[in-house]
């Protein structure tokens, strides 16, 4: 890997009425799920001090590679505790990303 290869997302969710704090805490779960997973530099997950009803998560991977990878592995865990179905039914419209290359910083 080298600093270059690293690929950031921005994820922007829109929660249905109500359910901004639902849907982040299962987000958290999605993320919990995460630690460990082979090239995921960085899963955070931050709620709308706007408007509670949008979550955003910012990733940060190795690579492509490893960012599919997660993706694959999500959509196959038949036993995860939150699925790709549950963050979707939670959802009032698509979710929004933005791509990026990250470069450093505090925390990084």
């Amino acid at each position: 890997m080298t600093e270059n290869s690293r690929v950031g997302r921005f994820m922007t969710f829109k929660a249905q009425a109500g359910r901004g704090d639902e849907l982040a805490s299962a987000m958290l779960t999605v993320a919990e799920g995460l630690r460990g997973f082979p090239g995921c530099e960085a899963y955070l997950i931050s709620q709308d001090r706007a408007d509670a009803d949008t979550v955003h998560v910012l990733e940060v991977w190795a690579d492509d590679d490893a960012a599919d990878a997660a993706l694959r592995a999500a959509q196959a865990a038949a036993d995860a505790p939150v699925g790709i179905s549950d963050v979707l039914a939670m959802l009032a419209d698509r979710p929004q990303r933005v791509d990026f290359v990250p470069r450093g910083g505090v925390g990084f």
